[in-house]
């Protein structure tokens, strides 16, 4: 059985997070928490740091976040066949946002949190900045974030950039190996340098590590030589329809590179690709 954490703002694009992860998770027998967080910051002054008393942000939350949750279950069954596997619960909660999701994913035993980026201008540009970058950056939990225009077909092809650097327990990978599982998929090990430079002896035995990890799967080792890993990550996903794009947090010199990076710069990243976090 399967926890999964997905935090809703009630916007179309936490709802379009929603529908892909009922989708994606259709045929596991799964628990929902759908949340909702009014954060402290709702309730202070202009000019102070005074936050409302108890009983008036609990009126707040009867009045908005458990009436606009019930309104999401009524849509889900609305638009979804009933499924016996899966269960929904609703939470309405106040608090600092990541410390509120923190307790959440240690209270509930989540597994995955499946949140939803907004925007057209790329990837990078849309995590960096919202909800869902703090969270990928802050929460120790697989994270799922969906485009907002994201559909949901089925999973044939994955995309897993690496710079053969495992400063990770190999088995934090797992996630990816589930997904192999469950969906007649393939995996693409996508390795780009910079300056063409070969692989040197660690990183070689790490390939060959990753090589026998993923041995009863199907899956095949990519090499690409360009200066910005975003772009030739874009150019491999768009050619190939990717469905997904796996990366490991902990991996931060390679993951910022994509996500995080300091010149505003435009990059037409594929918005309609989601994006599997994986923390240890």
């Amino acid at each position: 059985m399967k926890n999964l954490l997905l935090p809703t703002d009630f916007s179309e694009n936490s709802w379009n997070a929603i529908k892909y992860a009922i989708n994606f998770f259709g045929d596991e027998i799964c628990n929902f928490y759908l949340l909702h967080i009014n954060r402290f910051d709702n309730f202070t002054t202009d000019n102070s740091h005074f936050i409302a008393e108890e009983d008036t942000i609990n009126d707040v939350h009867t009045l908005t976040g458990k009436l606009e949750l019930r309104k999401v279950l009524k849509r889900i069954t609305k638009q979804f066949t009933a499924n016996n596997k899966h269960k929904f619960y609703t939470i309405s909660d106040y608090g600092f946002f990541i410390e509120s999701i923190r307790n959440h994913v240690e209270e509930k035993k989540i597994d995955c949190i499946v949140m939803g980026t907004k925007g057209a201008s790329g990837l990078r540009k849309v995590i960096v900045g919202s909800n869902t970058g703090s969270v990928i950056t802050k929460v120790k939990c697989t994270i799922l974030a969906v485009p907002e225009l994201a559909n949901f077909s089925g999973i044939k092809e994955i995309a897993f950039p690496t710079d053969f650097s495992l400063t990770y327990d190999i088995s934090i990978l797992e996630p990816i190996t589930e997904i192999l599982e469950k969906h007649p998929s393939s995996l693409r090990i996508l390795h780009i340098s910079k300056n063409g430079v070969n692989l040197n002896r660690e990183q070689n035995r790490n390939r060959d590590l990753l090589e026998d990890y993923f041995a009863h799967f199907s899956h095949s080792f990519h090499y690409l030589t360009n200066k910005k890993v975003e772009d030739a990550i874009q150019c491999f996903v768009e050619s190939r329809n990717t469905d997904m794009i796996c990366m490991v947090a902990k991996n931060l010199n390679y993951f910022q590179q994509i996500l995080f990076h300091s010149k505003v710069e435009q990059i037409s990243y594929n918005t309609e690709t989601p994006f599997l976090v994986l923390h240890e």
